[in-house]
């Protein structure tokens, strides 16, 4: 099925993003910027950079739902003419100059397009514009005369309520996820800051230990891991954690490339560590891995002595003040600030008895398992619903 095509400067406004300089730091405005695309569908908000809108704040340059964001430019070529979805934006969004915004009325439907914009014969055209390559800048003209589909309205609420579907399903696993975070969290500041731990009634408490605890150190419980590989000396699919995959606040590594996108020597990592993102702690890029696979020199592989000792370090090196202190310590780079394993190492712990200590692996373990599942689950949502995604969008598959 052959959909009539209108140009995309026929249905939609366009607008490039702010510039802003160190004089801008600070809080108030969110923005999106190239490191928030991904392969993503839509942004993650509570992850965005802020800076101060004194002077720059302008209102026609904040997000609304219904528009789309592309990377307009980048020394990554394959991001530039990535998108994002805004939908349902928190007050104060806007976004850098290295993307365009589109502004399209409700009534065409930009979620439709949103989709559309996602497909491999899209992305496909947006490369042949650069001259046989991937587009080094994508610019609002090149946009404006953009080919795209336009189906009676009827048509195009069907195909978005198909892939809604999908979405609404990956959407629920995630809070899912979110929940069983919190819980996590909740349950290690209640046995391990507040030593409110099972019997914790009948112990007793000197110097701020329990009787029968230990003072350990994190270097006592856990090791750094540094297993050098070049990525052509594993599989071409052997799955690849960088920084760009690491969710800020979350313990849940559920996302990851491939061997074969990256090039240089990488760590190699074993399902069940733990990965630490180095460069600015303060970011909090702290999860366990539910696969085997390579990551970024950029992240420290924490593996733990002793299988009983795993949720302790996990939800250790994940909670907030361990990050702080990580970041208080953190080496200047010759770029940008780095944590340092020989500081992290000395942070104290204290150790429970084993019985305490095999409950709360028993408890963490089982939601680590759950998120597991979860992730998978949703991996598998979206790679069926990206296979369907460019069948509706070429008229492949009737609705």
């Amino acid at each position: 099925m052959n959909w009539p095509q209108i140009d995309l400067g026929d249905i939609a406004e366009f607008r490039n993003g702010l510039n802003y300089t160190k004089d801008s730091e600070g809080t108030g405005l969110r923005i999106i910027s190239v490191k928030d695309f991904g392969n993503k569908f839509l942004p993650k908000y509570e992850e965005l950079d802020e800076i101060n809108p004194n002077g720059i704040l302008r209102n026609e340059a904040l997000l609304k739902h219904g528009d789309i964001i592309f990377v307009r430019s980048n020394g990554n070529k394959d991001l530039v003419g990535r998108s994002l979805f805004i939908n349902n934006p928190p007050d104060n969004v806007s976004f850098s100059a290295f993307c365009i915004r589109v502004r399209m009325d409700e009534s065409v439907n930009p979620r439709f397009y949103a989709y559309f914009f996602k497909t491999p014969n899209f992305r496909k055209k947006l490369s042949l514009l650069g001259r046989g390559t991937n587009i080094s800048n994508l610019n609002q003209q090149v946009l404006r005369r953009l080919e795209v589909p336009n189906p009676l309205q009827p048509v195009k609420s069907k195909v978005v309520k198909l892939i809604c579907s999908y979405d609404d399903l990956i959407e629920n696993n995630r809070r899912r996820i979110a929940l069983l975070e919190q819980a996590a969290r909740l349950l290690y500041k209640e046995w391990f800051v507040h030593l409110r731990f099972p019997g914790h009634e009948h112990v007793r408490i000197t110097d701020g230990v329990p009787e029968g605890w230990e003072r350990k150190t994190l270097g006592d419980l856990c090791s750094e891991v540094r297993e050098l590989v070049e990525p052509d000396a594993v599989r071409f699919d052997t799955p690849y954690i960088g920084l760009e995959h690491i969710l800020r606040r979350s313990i849940s590594l559920n996302e990851w490339g491939r061997a074969d996108q990256v090039t240089s020597s990488k760590h190699i990592f074993r399902e069940g560590d733990i990965l630490f993102g180095k460069i600015r702690p303060y970011f909090h890029k702290v999860g366990v891995t539910f696969i085997d696979g390579i990551t970024s020199s950029d992240a420290i592989v924490i593996r733990s002595r002793d299988p009983v000792l795993h949720s302790l370090i996990l939800m250790t090196l994940s909670s907030d003040p361990f990050v702080a202190v990580t970041a208080q310590t953190m080496r200047e780079g010759s770029k940008m600030p780095r944590a340092d394993w020989k500081q992290m190492q000395a942070y104290p712990i204290m150790l429970p008895p084993y019985k305490i200590l095999s409950g709360f692996e028993a408890i963490i373990g089982s939601i680590v398992d759950q998120l597991k599942t979860l992730s998978f689950t949703n991996r598998r949502l979206s790679k069926a619903r990206d296979l369907l995604l460019p069948r509706l969008m070429n008229g492949e598959i009737a609705v």
